[in-house]
């Protein structure tokens, strides 16, 4: 299966209350969102992290990473700086990117961390994944409504979890009914 998710924001004590996340503190949310994670997603999926995995540098990345299930992709963020860095483990990722396209079931996914006016496809049914924004579901929602096939794969918008690519093809169908 191929899941999606950005924004984690590992270690990161002020997006709690920036985005407000229902943590007491970070170790809660750190240990919810590796928990909720691992009970999504296993090793033989892929993952692609549409980035801010955690602003505390590449140490801090190695020990989260190292704990994750799945083959994992990076889209870099604006926080993912520890990519740069020598004792980051850069084989934690099959990849790391700006920007990607994913093409899936006669499907295209334009995967950006930041969220787009217009993208390859657009008008002719591609889907635009992000994050960036810490969204709720209420996001997606409205776009659906709107007939836009942007989706913030962020965990505020989706239960501090990641979602699979069939969950967001079905969210895109409700629009049909």
């Amino acid at each position: 299966m191929i899941y999606f998710t950005s924004d984690l924001h590992f270690f990161h004590d002020n997006v709690i209350r920036y985005a407000n996340r229902p943590f007491s503190d970070v170790e809660q949310m750190n240990q919810t969102l590796i928990h909720n994670w691992n009970q999504t997603v296993s090793s033989q999926d892929e993952i692609y992290i549409l980035g801010d995995i955690t602003l505390k540098g590449p140490d801090y990345a190695n020990q989260i990473l190292s704990q994750l299930h799945g083959r994992k992709y990076l889209i870099k963020g604006n926080h993912d700086r520890f990519v740069q860095h020598a004792c980051f483990l850069s084989n934690l990722f099959e990849w790391v990117k700006d920007y990607h396209e994913l093409h899936y079931q006669n499907n295209r996914f334009i995967l950006f961390h930041y969220p787009i006016q217009e993208w390859n496809g657009f008008f002719r049914g591609s889907y635009h994944l992000h994050g960036h924004q810490h969204n709720h579901a209420d996001y997606n929602f409205q776009n659906l409504g709107q007939g836009l096939y942007k989706y913030d794969v962020g965990v505020d918008a989706n239960y501090m979890k990641p979602i699979s690519i069939e969950d967001i093809i079905a969210f895109f169908s409700m629009k049909e009914i």
